[in-house]
């Protein structure tokens, strides 16, 4: 069986590789033409964004045929395809895989919704190729990434709202007055709907990094030992802050630094940073 996904769920090019994942583009539209998010550094990025700014550009999703081509392709070879993507609440993709599968009568495919995104995506991904590699059955990795699917925290602020501001995320008197008095928006992933819901506001990062902090240590505990993958645009010092606080509050098996996806990045800016969590055991080897 081999894994599909789409770059929103953060891998490295050497999990990729290593793994043998199939990454299905999401698209990026600036003013001067249309870019692979794949094919763009997430650094390249914020500088093109800054350069066009108040401009934000706009993401597009792959199409039903891009979908429908790399199915073929893997299924034409011999193999049978697990195609897990971004939340059907935060992104029409999923809804591009399905149609793409209907083209080749939907046989072989299977379509997961992640129900998350970024580093919570990244952590299904990763537990269906671990198993896909080791021969695991079907039954047994749905199961393993549903269990996962209902144990990952994934938790992040912002810096400032201007960005989802000029995206038309939020209301513009909101968006003002969250910059006027510097509110940082604690911001969860529903697992119910794959939503993103406010879970609280503080008016500087650190206490931000602080609240992050507290609830995954409301979640999960002292003794629980967690996988942490720390994910931040371009803010590579309060992404520090956060790792050391986790570090200090949590029980971390193992934890990362990470940046996130530039399709990503498009309606947070620069300054964005969080986390995702999950029990360590739930990525280890399946019985």
């Amino acid at each position: 069986m081999k894994i599909v996904t789409d770059c929103a769920a953060d891998l490295t090019k050497e999990e990729t590789e290593a793994l043998n994942i199939t990454v299905a583009p999401l698209f990026i539209q600036f003013p001067e033409g249309e870019v692979n998010s794949n094919e763009i550094s997430p650094d390249e990025f914020y500088r093109r964004l800054k350069n066009i700014a108040p401009r934000i550009p706009t993401t597009a999703q792959p199409s039903s045929g891009i979908f429908a081509n790399i199915y073929k392709k893997i299924i034409d070879q011999g193999e049978d395809v697990m195609s897990i993507h971004i939340s059907s609440g935060l992104s029409g993709t999923i809804e591009s895989a399905r149609t793409g599968a209907t083209q080749l009568s939907g046989k072989g495919v299977n379509i997961v919704d992640s129900l998350t995104l970024s580093g919570g995506e990244r952590f299904q991904v990763l537990a269906a190729a671990f198993a896909a590699r080791a021969g695991k059955p079907l039954d047994l990795i749905l199961e393993r990434l549903s269990k996962i699917r209902m144990d990952t925290e994934v938790i992040y602020t912002l810096e400032t709202l201007e960005y989802l501001q000029r995206g038309g995320r939020i209301g513009r008197v909101q968006a003002l007055t969250g910059a006027l008095l510097h509110i940082k928006p604690i911001i969860v992933v529903d697992k119910k709907d794959g939503k993103y819901s406010t879970i609280g506001k503080e008016r500087t990062i650190l206490k931000a990094l602080e609240a992050v902090t507290e609830h995954i240590a409301k979640v999960y505990g002292k003794e629980t030992p967690l996988w942490v993958s720390v994910l931040h645009g371009q803010f590579a010092e309060q992404a520090e802050n956060l790792a050391k606080l986790v570090q200090e509050n949590v029980n971390v098996r193992k934890l990362e630094i990470m940046r996130i996806s530039p399709v990503l990045g498009v309606h947070t800016g620069p300054g964005i940073v969080g986390l995702a969590a999950v029990p360590f055991h739930l990525m280890e080897e399946l019985d």
